[in-house]
């Protein structure tokens, strides 16, 4: 049925239609050779573009996704191979064909005719794996699915294209076989070789962003794989930071609403062959019972505790602070178990708190007369995505000028005020909400801003004259007779 669906919408659009016509013959593809590694909740893709210039000075290149691989896709980046330096990437959104998205890569230099160039394109796909079946029995292997499109889109004609579908396990009980593309095929339209399966090599495609070759050639491929890990989702995550100059100290608290996404559990939860497995190495792949958290190097202080209190069942393991401009790398160690084992379709709640000098994260610009302070988005749980994130940063009182810098754009952004003790007219906060957030996004927020000295003095003057009020209030209450006199 959904395969009739596609196929109905897809004539639609070809009598709708024009082709793609945005890059023309500017280019031609030698290779493509795109690279899945199958994961839980994030699935990394490798796209290797082998180029070639028919045209002089070309500076642009375009590349192009599927509707539904642009809706999974949550981080993408453009290299020349073998180089670090990224490329500029422009999103152009959708041209001529609908649900054809359009990306514009900037050239390093400029291409003269039969000039060749290889471009990688790597990207991170959420949500992008689904159980299947959705249901699992305690001691079941954890199977998921994958599916995606089986032809690289491209406005350029490619003379060979392969797709590489790499699972961490060889354990792959089925596959698709694409039908009805014998033009492209030399030998074996699909193979598969212990944890890999490829599909190709396809030969002389030619341009397939118009709805004549999404109509007859393009088809979905999937992948039903066991996966020997737990398919992590922090549904949402609150991040406090705090800047103290008074006490140069900087807080970082964050709120972990975590959940397993893999099979829902069937039938109950035994405590017995849970031990039993966990004594024999045997845990099914679904069931989460510990976490590693990278945390910052001299922090003090930490803290975490879920709904029922502190979570005891943790061991940090703390690293001194690395000296600024140092290439060190250097972290904290969080090894933390949750009060219960975390099924398929389970929820964890917990709050993760700690204290770092002011020094490690406040730099100070003696030419703007501006402090700049550096604030990671978040911290990560490995192999998951987070859903929605709320970055707090909550600067000192009376702060002004300021100004934000993100690694990459904020779904939404404000300056509101935080009012906490001993504050007078309330501290300065900037709010910025976040979604789809994975290991690539554990970058810095920097955040700009003066205290003038006026500022610095409110808080100790606002003390001060709570102080004496208060001993004015005694003073005054010890001249006042409260007894009651004889007329």
């Amino acid at each position: 049925m959904l395969r009739r669906w596609r196929t109905l919408s897809l004539l639609l659009l070809s009598s709708l239609l024009p082709s793609f016509s945005l890059a023309g013959p500017a280019f031609e593809n030698t290779a493509i050779v795109r690279t899945i590694e199958l994961g839980g909740s994030l699935v990394h893709v490798s796209t290797t573009y082998a180029v070639k210039a028919l045209e002089p000075g070309q500076t642009v290149y375009h590349v192009t996704f599927g509707k539904h691989e642009k809706e999974k896709t949550s981080w993408i980046e453009a290299k020349v191979k073998g180089q670090v330096k990224p490329l500029e990437i422009t999103d152009l959104g959708e041209r001529d064909v609908r649900d054809v998205h359009v990306f514009a890569v900037s050239l390093p230099r400029k291409l003269a005719i039969n000039g060749t160039i290889n471009l990688v394109l790597e990207t991170i796909q959420t949500h992008a794996t689904y159980p299947y079946p959705s249901y699992a029995a305690q001691a079941d292997p954890q199977l998921l699915k994958y599916d995606t499109d089986l032809f690289v889109l491209s406005p350029y004609t490619t003379l060979v294209q392969r797709t590489k579908i790499k699972s961490s396990s060889s354990d792959i009980p089925s596959y698709s076989t694409p039908e009805g593309i014998d033009e492209f095929v030399g030998d074996a339209s699909v193979t598969k070789s212990g944890a890999t399966i490829t599909y190709g090599p396809y030969h002389n495609v030619a341009s397939s962003t118009n709805a004549e070759f999404l109509f007859k050639h393009q088809q979905p491929i999937s992948a039903h794989y066991n996966h020997g890990h737990p398919v992590l989702e922090v549904m949402k995550l609150q991040r406090s930071v705090e800047i103290s100059h008074w006490g140069s100290n900087l807080n970082i608290e964050d709120r972990f609403n975590l959940r397993n996404a893999g099979p829902l559990l069937r039938g109950h939860f035994s405590r017995l062959d849970y031990q039993s497995q966990n004594y024999f190495g045997r845990m099914a792949g679904h069931i989460l019972s510990g976490l590693t958290l990278h945390l910052p190097a001299g922090l003090t202080n930490a803290y975490f505790y879920d709904l029922n209190g502190n979570v005891s069942t943790s061991h940090l393991r703390q690293t001194p602070s690395v000296p600024r401009g140092s290439k060190a790398i250097q972290h904290s160690i969080l090894e933390m178990r949750p009060r219960y084992p975390l099924l398929g379709g389970w929820n964890y709640s917990f709050t993760l708190g700690f204290d770092t000098p002011l020094q490690d994260s406040v730099s100070w610009d003696a030419v703007n007369q501006r402090h700049i302070v550096g604030v990671p988005v978040m911290t990560h749980i490995p192999g998951s995505v987070v859903d929605e994130a709320e970055v707090k940063i909550i600067l000192p009182e009376g702060a002004t000028d300021i100004d934000v810098v993100t690694p990459f754009p904020a779904l939404s952004s404000a300056i509101l005020t935080h009012v906490s003790y001993l504050d007078t007219t309330g501290r300065p906060a900037v709010s910025l909400s976040y979604k789809d957030l994975t290991d690539k996004h554990t970058a810095m927020i920097y955040v700009s801003y003066k205290v003038p000295l006026s500022a610095h003095l409110k808080k100790p003057v606002a003390v001060g004259a709570a102080f004496m009020s208060l001993f004015m209030i005694g003073l005054v209450a010890r001249r006042v007779d409260l007894r009651l006199h004889k007329a």
